[in-house]
């Protein structure tokens, strides 16, 4: 099959924007739609990039779910950055099965705030309002308090 200019535009900007990290389709889709490409033209390199296995949403579920690990996000937040990205649920409970959300979570506590355990009303709405915005579920925060004998005073 004989390649128009724009598909071999298409896949060049595809493979500029693979070698610098992966990407999801709905990503690759947007980008490529900015830059003016016909949403047909996309299609047919994606699904090529995609059967080539040169790009695949799992991989990048994967190594998005990796990143945000490192940047101290919790699961709602997660899961929430990557249906942004058009991945669906089913893609990244394989990854969230493996991890110790328990642990994680004191990890980013203890990294962000001191060890004092007597806090004022205030600093603990801080510190949950901080965990919220990260992606951790107020039961997960409840049980953090519980574990390190935190008192509200």
């Amino acid at each position: 099959m004989l390649e128009t200019h724009d598909r071999l535009e298409i896949k060049r900007f595809c493979f500029q924007y693979l070698a610098r990290r992966e990407h999801s389709q709905l990503e690759l889709h947007q980008k490529l739609s900015r830059k003016g490409f016909e949403k047909s033209e996309i299609t047919i390199v994606l699904d090529e990039l995609v059967m080539n296995d040169w790009q695949s949403d799992q991989r990048f579920a994967e190594s998005f779910f990796k990143q945000c690990l490192t940047r101290g996000l919790g699961p709602i937040r997660i899961n929430y950055e990557l249906r942004q990205r058009g991945i669906a649920d089913e893609q990244t409970v394989m990854s969230e099965e493996d991890i110790d959300w328990s642990q994680h979570l004191l990890n980013v506590f203890q990294k962000k705030f001191d060890d004092n355990i007597v806090l004022t009303a205030q600093e603990w709405a801080k510190r949950l309002r901080f965990l919220q915005y990260r992606g951790f579920t107020t039961e997960m925060i409840r049980e953090l308090s519980k574990s390190l004998g935190i008192v509200i005073k």
